[in-house]
């Protein structure tokens, strides 16, 4: 199998305000534009979201997940809010560890559609603990310091501007709140890029056209990963949004990572 070549930038993330244009994969789009794009994109495997997240990572996502978790140590006081919340993992483990309230955002109305769809497996009802909202992580409608925790899986980079989300994620945090963000990364063994470039170029795009009925939307969102900041560069920037002890850890050689900072 021959592998898509796989740029992997370490400048700038794309697409900063007044550019005009920005990443969408490995294409440029004008910025007004990529919102709609990543609509599409989530609008098409909404459905089989799940099924395929369980099929490309072997399950390991859910792993991922459970330590994501872990790291933000849920409290019956803590409300949280998870941005790009999709179809609710993040949401509904919260509240299994004994959270006090959620608000779950997400752009696309399709995938809140099936987190409220998923509500009954977890014995959970839309209420007073669990609030489902279609708002832009870049432009968030809630008051300043007015929750105590912001959480963010596998959604940041599909955003338009970084910066933007993570200075609205500071911005809504109350002194001493806790950002956390779940996200691929970048592979810290050599040895391994090349087999993971096999796999996210051959092999993904064509479990999604098998699975999802869609190949062009698996190829996105492997091309998406290696436009995103790596690790060290994505720590950077949440201290400039005015994040304090940032920090980070690679899960899986740093397939994925878990970037944490605080509002102080």
């Amino acid at each position: 199998m021959t592998a898509r070549p796989a740029p992997r930038p370490d400048a700038a993330p794309a697409g900063p305000p007044g550019t005009g244009t920005a990443d969408f994969g490995f294409r440029r789009v004008p910025e007004a534009e990529k919102p709609r794009l990543v609509r599409a994109v989530f609008d098409s495997v909404a459905s089989r979201y799940d099924l395929m997240n369980d099929l490309m990572s072997a399950g390991i996502h859910r792993i991922w997940k459970r330590i994501f978790l872990t790291m933000l140590n849920p409290r019956p006081s803590m409300r949280l809010l998870d941005l790009a919340s999709g179809t609710g993992d993040i949401a509904f483990g919260f509240l299994a560890r004994g959270g006090g309230a959620v608000l779950a955002t997400d752009i696309n109305e399709q995938m809140l559609r099936v987190a409220q769809d998923r509500c009954l497996d977890f014995g959970l009802a839309p209420g007073e603990r669990l609030r489902f909202a279609v708002a832009d992580a870049e432009s968030l409608p809630l008051p300043d310091a007015s929750v105590d925790a912001v959480t963010m899986a596998f959604g940041l980079r599909n955003c338009t501007h970084i910066e933007r989300v993570l200075a609205e994620a500071c911005r809504v945090l109350a002194p001493g709140g806790r950002f956390l963000c779940l996200e691929f990364s970048r592979v810290e063994v050599a040895a391994l890029r090349p087999l993971y470039d096999a796999y996210s170029f051959g092999v993904l795009p064509r479990l999604g056209r098998w699975v999802a009925g869609d190949e062009e939307s698996y190829r996105y969102l492997a091309e998406s990963i290696r436009k995103f900041p790596p690790q060290e560069q994505l720590a950077a920037m949440m201290r400039k949004a005015g994040f304090e002890r940032v920090r980070y850890r690679n899960l899986s050689a740093g397939i994925a990572a878990i970037h944490s900072g605080w509002r102080l």
